[in-house]
């Protein structure tokens, strides 16, 4: 979507808020704290925000993004391969085309939960990482074309452990605003980054 004005300001303001959520999620040492305070202000931000993905006329009836409870299996620390792939391109229809190329695949989820989830780079001034996924909920539990767990232009990012590792947690994955509104185009998680187990964490099928 294109915005200019007071909305252009507005989106401004959410991303910078969403950033200074996700700041706070890595210096707290509690990875379930963390958790209870991304929900809390995720909801918040939904029902008061100007820039809410929710529609307007819904914000008021709101009670909270539907959440599975905090589970630590969920929660990984992986390392990175570097592999090599084409570019993906993404219409995001008014908001023209997304690029991203694979940079990377995880190293040391599949003996959890089966598979391995390849890392984009976004491509274009700035840059940055993008893991989407889908799983066995996707569809069901969860929405069909699959949540986000790292989104750099959202500023979803969880950092890195202490021996350099990056931070998987899937309690913090979250549906794309498509899921949500159909004035949103979004970049879906493509069929090989679909884990085949059920991750009963993060967020479930919007109601």
């Amino acid at each position: 979507m294109n915005y200019t004005g007071p909305q252009a300001y507005a989106l401004a303001d959410w991303r910078r808020q969403i950033n200074d959520l996700y700041a706070e999620i890595r210096a707290t040492t509690d990875p379930q704290q963390a958790w209870s305070m991304w929900c809390e202000r995720r909801n918040a931000l939904f029902r008061t925000h100007p820039m809410s993905p929710l529609p307007t006329e819904k914000r008021g009836a709101f009670v909270g993004n539907p959440v599975f409870g905090y589970d630590p299996s969920f929660r990984f620390s992986v390392g990175l391969a570097t592999v090599s792939g084409d570019e993906q391109r993404y219409n995001l229809g008014a908001d023209g085309d997304m690029r991203c190329r694979p940079i990377a695949t995880t190293s040391g989820l599949q003996p959890t939960l089966g598979a391995e989830l390849t890392v984009y780079w976004i491509t274009g001034y700035g840059g940055g990482m993008f893991i989407p996924f889908k799983d066995a909920t996707s569809g069901n539990d969860t929405y069909g074309g699959g949540r986000y767990v790292v989104d750099a232009i959202k500023g979803s990012d969880l950092g890195l452990d202490a021996s350099g590792r990056l931070i998987l947690d899937f309690n913090f994955a979250y549906n794309p605003s498509c899921a949500i509104s159909a004035d949103y185009v979004c970049p879906l998680s493509p069929p090989e980054n679909t884990l085949p187990t059920r991750i009963h964490a993060g967020e479930k099928t919007p109601t």
